[in-house]
């Protein structure tokens, strides 16, 4: 079958399109799927560049997200079906409760073989049913950033109608939140450097705009649209030096959910921390039954995914490369067969 390697972790060009790798069979407990869609996360970047810490083989098949149906089924297996449509979860050992100390030894695409390729066995108690309303291609957007939002804004932010939150750019996790956000009947902020950007934020929900290259002080802009109260809720994506403004932006007794692993670089002051009880925690990813939950809510809302752009499977390295531009706009998909 075809499939992508990653031999050398020198970026994009250290992918290799085997066409000749040995094709996977389900076994007992197993469910075989035929990948119709992959989708890119900065994850995949670090991990292509060599700056994610996480042990890899040198064949290692990358891309945490991916999406399509199946093929074949092992022996026990109750939950699936052949031709139902499914992904995999970002973590192969996380089906619920407290996320596990071993957690990151069972993540696709890093220390584990992802989804760019044209078939993945898994194990049944990591695939899930992906929604029905949905393409394989917006299916494929949900495993990492789409789980990541849920997690951030429904699950640990607990975000309520009336609420007010933060979002920080226009990426996949960000586009997420803003619909999660929305769907419980918050406000949301969002900031970004692309007026464009901002403009088609705005079309999906956003109630407030801020350019944060035109004001680079956007921590003010944010308590002037708060009344000096702060936000409820901060979804810290950001690169370096966007944390400590985040803190500047959060009312007291307020959340920070940290997820962009550039958020924290550098000294930060832990006095406003302490001073105003703000709450700062760490979203990786999550579990099976988020996903499960995530699921029901988009089904419910018919809610889609925000895809920027797709790429053939001939074109991941292209992919790559669009995705480390950060001009995208919500995810980047890389689409597998037809």
């Amino acid at each position: 079958m075809n499939a992508y390697e990653l031999r050398e972790t020198i970026g994009a060009d250290g992918l290799l399109l085997n066409r000749e790798r040995t094709e996977p069979e389900a076994g007992p407990g197993e469910v075989k799927i035929r990948v119709r869609a992959t989708s890119l996360n900065f994850r995949d970047l670090l991990i292509a560049g060599g700056k994610y810490p996480a042990r890899q083989d040198a064949s290692l098949v990358p891309l945490s997200d991916g999406a399509g149906e199946v093929v074949a089924i092992g022996a026990g297996v109750s939950r699936f079906q052949v031709g139902e449509r499914v992904a995999g979860t970002f973590f192969q050992g996380w089906s619920g409760g407290a996320i596990p100390a071993d957690v990151s030894g069972r993540a696709l695409g890093g220390t584990a073989d992802g989804m760019l390729a044209e078939y993945v066995v898994l194990p049944e108690a990591g695939v899930i049913h992906s929604p029905g309303h949905l393409s394989f291609e917006e299916a494929a957007t949900l495993p990492c950033a789409g789980v990541t939002a849920w997690n951030a804004v429904v699950e640990t932010g607990r975000v309520r109608a009336g609420d007010t939150v933060l979002l920080l750019g226009t990426g996949g996790v960000s586009m997420f939140a803003l619909q999660f956000a929305k769907l419980h009947g918050a406000q949301v902020i969002i900031a970004s450097s692309s007026d464009e950007k901002l403009a088609r934020a705005k079309a999906l929900g956003a109630d407030t705009l801020i350019n944060y290259r035109s004001t680079p002080d956007w921590e003010l802009e944010v308590l002037k649209a708060t009344g000096g109260r702060g936000v409820d809720m901060v979804v810290e994506v950001g690169g370096a030096g966007t944390l400590e403004k985040s803190i500047k932006s959060v009312r007291v007794g307020g959340f920070i959910a940290i997820i962009g692993v550039l958020a924290g670089l550098g000294q930060i002051d832990p006095r406003p921390i302490i001073g105003r009880a703000v709450r700062l925690q760490g979203i990786f990813v999550g579990s099976g039954e988020m996903f499960a939950s995530m699921n029901r809510a988009l089904t419910g809302a018919a809610l889609k995914p925000v895809i920027g752009r797709s790429f053939a499977f001939e074109e991941a390295k292209q992919a790559y490369g669009y995705q480390a531009q950060g001009s995208h706009f919500g995810k980047v998909v890389v689409t597998v067969g037809s």
